[in-house]
């Protein structure tokens, strides 16, 4: 029998840990009131270079989990997932509020639509992160069908349209708030 090499998906996992620990579960404080519309607008930013660095790990720890096939180190990969949903989390929670927050006190309905329609796409993009993640496992485990890197080439495309899209609502937000930078 094989024993996998789960070191390096265990320290992609206490990577995401270390790096997302203070995304716990209603970690993120309330928004304080009279919190500065530029504020908003950086800490934007922040959670955005945040959301990013997390797909990076997890897709690093997916890459990780499909070296250890055929005997796969899944209590690992369910670690970074369980991290990588506490990170998502707290992002998505903290632009909520962030959305209410530009909308009501610093009357700026156009920037909170931009954070709608960016979670939104978000969403998207991670549903399709997960069915990727499928479909490689999938051609990792089953090689003889033919059809997995289609599957795969095609859930690709649809990442790279949506990144696309959420780059550009990334532009509107930051034409539309540049005045409070």
């Amino acid at each position: 029998m094989i024993i996998p090499n789960t070191d390096s998906s265990g320290k992609i996992v206490q990577r995401i840990s270390d790096t997302f620990g203070k995304l716990q579960k209603n970690d993120y404080p309330a928004m304080p009131a009279g919190t500065g519309c530029r504020s908003l607008v950086q800490r934007f930013y922040a959670l955005q270079a945040e959301r990013v660095e997390a797909y990076r790990l997890f897709e690093e720890g997916h890459e990780a989990y499909l070296r250890t096939a055929p005997h796969y180190d899944f209590q690992h990969y369910r670690q970074l997932v369980h991290e990588i949903t506490l990170a998502f989390s707290g992002i998505s929670k903290e632009l909520i509020e962030m959305k209410e927050h530009l909308h009501e006190e610093c009357e700026r309905p156009d920037l909170s639509e931009h954070i709608e329609k960016l979670q939104e796409k978000e969403r998207h993009k991670l549903e399709l992160t997960a069915k990727l993640q499928l479909a490689k496992q999938n051609v990792v485990d089953h090689p003889e069908d033919e059809s997995g890197p289609e599957l795969v080439q095609e859930l690709r495309q649809k990442i790279i349209k949506t990144v696309e899209a959420i780059s550009e609502i990334l532009q509107d937000f930051k034409y539309d708030s540049e005045e409070l930078a």
